[in-house]
């Protein structure tokens, strides 16, 4: 009955897990990667060509601000991918093209909404950030200029997740490699030949994601499965919409209040000074290469779980999260030790500033070799997620990370002033909230409450 739906090179329920879990993984890091490196393109030419100022106003409470606000709307895409890989699995076509459509109309109304409230709540938001005066006026143009892209940042984001939802992890790199080109040769163009300066920055990833969103859509309502998109049928379907919020608000609010308790880190940071700033942000951008890959596995997993769920195979559900924690182990082993050896030579590309640059590669040992213990993390809470218990993961979550990270900031941080202290919050909450998931995973009894939703929701 899946085949009906698609090709079986997307089919997630049979094959060699490895296999099948390397060959999905793959192209999902590659264009994670690809999107941080065009992150890093706008730190690079701004460092170089602008100044440390604006590297500062550029990475540090710009990126924090829009984690916590975008964060939230793109965390609800995980419960596009969870519903529609569940359906895809259990050979549901009806379901699987109203759940397409219904994340697709969200999306736009999600998107619309927060750039309005964006750019009004931007100078207030570097006010409670505590943002230095010398950066304000340059991060308040990047945020404004960015959230006028968030439309199509949500509907590419949605795109993406409905295509990985269906076993396709390949198409959304393709166009991710080509915004991120296009990306490159826009920021050469706008700070470096026309001196738009940070201005020029954020317009360049704006229009990037312009054509991002462009080719998702494009390549949606070319589908010939039961995914195509029919811009005519666009709408909301409240039974798709309300399974789909079920799984995604709990990830929304997780990844809202992430962003919440990095804004007190960020503030925590910003207290320290502009060179320290400037050090963080640098280890914002190499740091970003581990997450990029623990997220692709976290997706990964998430729609391997879901079809197979879905699909009621419950033993090889099961198998497939102890492979994927073993690969994903693997791979963290490997980046670790190249980000602490590689660091001091890769910041050199950022900037020139010698003391920011020896401040970075510091505060790269706070927390680097503890990214071990954030896999047990990333892929147990994903695959709890892909399998619809969405609830559960969110509590451990906001209690383990985010609650103990704000208690440490008010309660620690004073009693261990300086940059170590801060940094060191990362691992301390990492090994707490890493324990909890490991017992809840093999001691409850999630897999029969899911079983039982999921039913119901039938």
């Amino acid at each position: 009955m899946i085949m009906e739906l698609t090709d079986e090179k997307y089919d997630l329920t049979q094959g060699v897990i490895w296999r099948k879990l390397l060959r999905f993984f793959f192209p999902i890091a590659v264009g994670m990667l690809f999107q941080q490196l065009y992150n890093a393109v706008d730190a690079v030419i701004v460092g170089k060509f602008v100044g440390t100022r604006a590297l500062a106003a550029v990475g540090g409470s710009p990126a924090v601000i829009l984690n916590l606000t975008i964060g939230f709307f793109i965390g609800l895409s995980s419960g596009a991918t969870v519903i529609i890989s569940q359906y895809f699995g259990a050979g549901d076509r009806e379901n699987v093209s109203r759940a397409v459509h219904t994340a697709i109309a969200f999306s736009v109304a999600a998107g619309a909404l927060l750039t309005v409230v964006g750019w009004f709540i931007s100078p207030w938001a570097l006010r409670a950030v505590r943002t230095p005066d010398d950066i304000t006026a340059y991060s308040l143009q990047y945020l404004r200029i960015f959230f006028l892209g968030t439309v199509p940042l949500l509907l590419f984001d949605m795109g993406s997740s409905i295509l990985r939802a269906v076993g396709d992890s390949k198409s959304p790199l393709y166009y991710l490699v080509f915004c991120c080109l296009s990306n490159i040769v826009l920021d050469l163009l706008f700070v470096v030949g026309f001196h738009w300066e940070v201005a020029g920055a954020a317009w360049a990833t704006v229009i990037a994601m312009v054509l991002s969103a462009a080719l998702i859509v494009w390549k949606l309502c070319r589908a010939r499965e039961a995914y195509r998109l029919v811009l005519r049928e666009l709408r909301i379907y409240p039974a798709q919409l309300r399974h789909m919020l079920y799984i995604g608000i709990p990830a929304g609010i997780q990844s809202a209040t992430y962003g919440l308790s990095n804004i007190i880190i960020q503030a925590a940071v910003n207290d320290l000074g502009t060179s320290i700033v400037a050090a963080w942000t640098l280890t914002s951008k190499l740091d970003g290469v581990y997450w990029s890959v623990s997220n692709s596995f976290g997706v990964a997993i998430m729609a391997f779980v879901g079809q197979n769920f879905g699909a009621g195979k419950y033993d090889r559900m099961k198998q497939s999260v102890r492979v994927c924690l073993g690969v994903a182990m693997c791979f963290t082993v490997v980046i670790c030790a190249l980000i602490l050896l590689l660091g001091k030579y890769c910041f050199r590309i950022f900037v020139d500033d010698a003391a920011v640059i020896d401040q970075a590669v510091q505060i790269l040992t706070y927390f680097v070799p503890y990214y071990c213990v954030w896999t047990f993390i990333e892929i147990l809470s994903n695959s709890l997620r892909g399998a619809g218990d969405a609830i559960r993961p969110m509590v451990i979550t906001l209690v383990g990370i985010c609650g103990l990270r704000v208690l440490w900031i008010f309660l620690v941080v004073p009693l261990w002033p300086g940059i170590m202290g801060v940094s060191m919050c990362y691992p301390a909450t990492w090994f707490i909230t890493a324990v909890v998931f490991i017992l809840y995973y093999r001691r409850s009894n999630w897999l029969e409450r899911c079983i039982t939703l999921s039913g119901e929701g039938q």
